[in-house]
């Protein structure tokens, strides 16, 4: 960190939500982004499948994705977030690919597109099997030469305190603790999913700006509305990485136990029904079954075709002695994405002034209950975006900017006691998965909040691992509460 401590806005968050928000600033507004763990730890950079996006009309329109996108959502979606993702997003998608993000492009250079679960046109761009970290690459490649930007790693946000003008941040950085200042916030902080036993989220998923923005007084809105993935690969270590949606986009078969198809028994549209749908039938036919056995069967196709679609994919599974182009993928589903969060309107505005929240931490709405496969990182560039251009409006209509004040803090405690956060997540894991238990939600609601009363009411030291649990519990409660007024 540099001894700067007062900055036009604050970037909590390092994803491709974060990053492209913070590129849309000129040179004259100076930026801080800061991330919890190295520039790369975020769910955005594990994004496998791409960015769905009408980039063309030919055979593909507006109202075709709009229409997918409510029936994946089962039309609990809201119509002008929607209309704003499907209308603006192919401009975003353009505009990173002008900043260099590469996509994958066919023998006659253009855009290869593919199909994932819940579409009904092959919209999709993307880079191999790797279009997060494509796209990371190419924005912090950026970010790193603009002037008006800094980039904090390892940094985490303690807490977030309204001021005059503006907000004080309390961080910690490499077990020091310093404070900044920033007329504006945008929390970008990602998902929740290191609240489950199982989930493809990296260890940063903690919720840590929806525990924030919730101490705030900020609004929570569907934060029980968790997609679960359904193609997650199995293995005996409990390792739990993405097995992309496009992999069954480009034809690949689920089998149960038996080595059978079984998707005609719960949804015509197959292997590429929603995500929700795929999820719960392989629950239901696990429990037809009596088994947890299911794979994934991509060996009809081409093996090198497979090796060069699906780079990443076929490297980890290999890591297990699995080869996709010969070998069936064990799969299971698990946690993987949070449709909702901080409530925000179609400018990524929460309803706490000057601040914001963009990306998989916050409730657009324009994912209704089930998010549509590659619709998230598109969700990213266009809110973001949004959010900087308000923000920018705001700042041309002369709203004062913060000043740093005397700071007096005392982090100083007791370590948190072993065991807190794996016990969140065996909570969880009974009472809130896939297909939820209500008796499990009321026991588990009642040890969550007195998980929540000992954090808070206890003198702890504020380490990473505190702050975690306190966004953990925070998170669960919320979970909890909503889905016990839904049973």
């Amino acid at each position: 960190m540099t001894e700067k401590n007062v900055y036009d806005v604050l970037v909590v968050g390092s994803g491709v939500a974060g990053m492209y928000g913070a590129l849309q600033f000129e040179d004259d507004t100076s930026v801080l982004i800061m991330s919890k763990y190295s520039k790369t730890t975020s769910n955005s950079n594990l994004a496998q499948g791409g960015v769905a996006a009408v980039l063309s009309f030919e055979n593909d329109s507006y109202d075709l994705h709009i229409k997918d996108t409510f029936i994946a959502g089962r039309h609990e979606n809201d119509p002008e977030s929607v209309d704003v993702l499907v209308h603006e997003g192919p401009d975003d998608v353009r505009k990173v690919m002008e900043m260099g993000v590469r996509f994958d492009r066919d023998s006659e250079g253009q855009l290869d597109k593919t199909l994932e679960g819940g579409h009904s046109r092959r919209r999709i761009v993307h880079y191999k099997d790797c279009t997060g970290a494509e796209l990371v690459r190419g924005l912090l490649a950026q970010v790193e030469n603009r002037r008006n930007i800094e980039y904090a790693e390892n940094t985490v946000l303690c807490r977030l305190i309204r001021v005059r003008s503006g907000f004080r941040a309390d961080l910690m950085c490499d077990g020091e603790y310093f404070s900044v200042f920033c007329s504006y916030c945008m929390l970008c902080t990602g998902g929740i999913g290191r609240v489950y036993k199982y989930t493809t989220n990296p260890k940063s998923a903690t919720g840590d700006g929806i525990r924030i923005a919730y101490e705030l007084g900020a609004s929570i809105k569907n934060l029980s509305y968790i997609q679960f993935h359904p193609t997650a690969f199995n293995s005996e270590d409990g390792e739990q990485f993405l097995i992309s949606e496009s992999v069954r986009g480009e034809g690949a078969y689920l089998l149960n136990c038996n080595r059978e198809r079984f998707m005609d028994r719960y949804d015509e549209r197959l292997e590429l029904a929603p995500r929700d749908v795929v999820s719960k039938s392989i629950i239901l036919e696990s429990r037809r079954t009596g088994s947890n056995s299911f794979y994934l069967d991509i060996r009809h196709e081409d093996a090198g075709f497979l090796r060069e679609r699906f780079p990443a994919i076929s490297e980890g599974c290999m890591r297990y002695g699995v080869d996709i182009t010969k070998d069936l993928i064990p799969i299971f589903p698990c946690q993987h994405y949070l449709m909702g969060g901080i409530e925000v309107d179609i400018d990524s505005k929460t309803t706490v002034p000057r601040l914001y929240a963009c990306g998989e931490c916050s409730n657009t709405g324009v994912h209704g209950k089930n998010r549509l496969a590659s619709n998230s990182l598109l969700e990213a560039l266009v809110f973001s975006r949004r959010a900087a251009e308000d923000i920018k409006r705001c700042m041309a209509n002369g709203f004062a900017g913060v000043s740093a004040l005397p700071v007096q803090n005392d982090f100083s405690g007791a370590p948190i006691p072993d065991g807190v956060v794996s016990e969140i997540r065996s909570i969880m894991q009974r009472a809130y998965f896939v297909m939820p238990d209500p008796a499990a939600i009321r026991f588990g609601l009642k040890q969550i909040d007195n998980i929540l009363k000992r954090l808070k009411g206890g003198k702890y030291k504020w380490t990473v691992e505190y702050i975690e649990a306190l966004s953990l519990a925070t998170v669960a409660f919320i979970v909890l509460s909503e889905a016990e007024e839904n049973v």
